[in-house]
């Protein structure tokens, strides 16, 4: 089995109310790959870097299990970078600069051991992108889970969004883009029309105030997040949430909805390790004991006893 991680290698440059950084290694495939790497060891990156990005990254990927054959770098061209500024309250940012640089040109050709993935994370880009990677799939993947945002929901991109999202198991997107994609402000009504475009699974993410999990047969389940004393940089969380959580289930191999409900306490777990410090800091630290005890409070707080009379 292998899991197939595809999205952005990149430098960040962010700012927040505590601290701010000038370059930190960053990219939704970055996250994803990193949060996974905890729970599933056989890996494989399909992104792009410039010659600027550090040799002493991609062997920290190597080392985790991660295979970077598909990981393009391009002589000469610069990475993709991101900055932004985080408002007071760190749900909101601003961002500041987007340079594409190689991402301008990114042409995701899947190495030939990639094509029977079993496990497929498309990480945030366009949906063109997202579609040819499952274009050169040779077999149906047994999981695939798509996350993207409001601006591939614009008029130019939506056919192509459509047109992936009809391929995939699961989608993972904010309460804010599931009511643009549909049209519907109740999540429950929103939840009902994303099964109609395809997916088994919709999950909503809802930040500081946890997940939303739907299955197209009407069941619900509610993840909180964990209350944090400092929020030092939520850059990346989402995408850790996905790793961890596509990570647990290649691990486990099921994907019924009971054990999403599991896979979403795991992502949620990961994500709240994301926040923790700049760019993916606090993800290349963890021990194994550091999970446990961080998922043994998720179960404390969601954990209550009631006796039905």
């Amino acid at each position: 089995m292998s899991f197939l991680s595809v999205g952005t290698v990149a430098f960040d440059a962010i700012e927040t109310p505590f601290d701010k950084v000038d370059r930190i290694v960053g990219g939704s495939a970055t996250y994803i790959s990193l949060a996974a790497s905890y729970f599933y060891k056989n890996q494989q990156m399909v992104s792009v870097v410039g010659e600027d990005f550090p040799q002493e990254m991609i062997q920290n990927f190597q080392s985790r299990g991660i295979d970077t054959e598909g990981l393009q770098i391009k002589k000469g061209e610069k990475s993709f970078f991101w900055s932004g500024r985080y408002h007071a309250d760190m749900n909101s940012r601003d961002t500041l600069i987007t340079d594409l640089n190689v991402l301008a040109d990114f042409d995701p050709i899947l190495p030939e051991a990639y094509t029977n993935a079993e496990y497929v994370m498309l990480g945030n880009v366009a949906p063109a992108l997202q579609n040819k990677v499952l274009d050169q799939m040779k077999e149906r993947p047994k999981l695939v889970m798509l996350d993207t945002m409001n601006f591939w929901m614009e008029p130019q991109f939506l056919p192509e969004l459509q047109r992936v999202i009809s391929r995939i198991d699961v989608l993972t997107i904010n309460d804010g883009e599931a009511r643009q994609l549909t049209g519907e402000y109740s999540l429950v009504r929103a939840a009902k029309k994303v099964a109609e475009m395809g997916p088994k699974y919709l999950i909503i993410k809802k930040g500081e105030h946890g997940a939303l999990l739907f299955d197209n047969s009407n069941k619900v389940f509610f993840a909180p997040a964990l209350p944090l004393e400092e929020v030092f940089d939520p850059t990346g969380a989402g995408d850790t949430f996905a790793g961890g959580l596509m990570g647990y289930l290649a691990a486990s191999g099921d994907l019924s909805f009971s054990n999403m409900k599991r896979g979403i306490i795991y992502g949620s777990a990961m994500a709240s390790f994301c926040v923790e410090k700049f760019g993916p800091n606090r993800l290349l630290e963890l021990t194994e004991e550091d999970i446990a005890a961080r998922l043994q409070s998720f179960i404390n707080l969601v954990q209550v006893d009631i006796t039905l009379s």
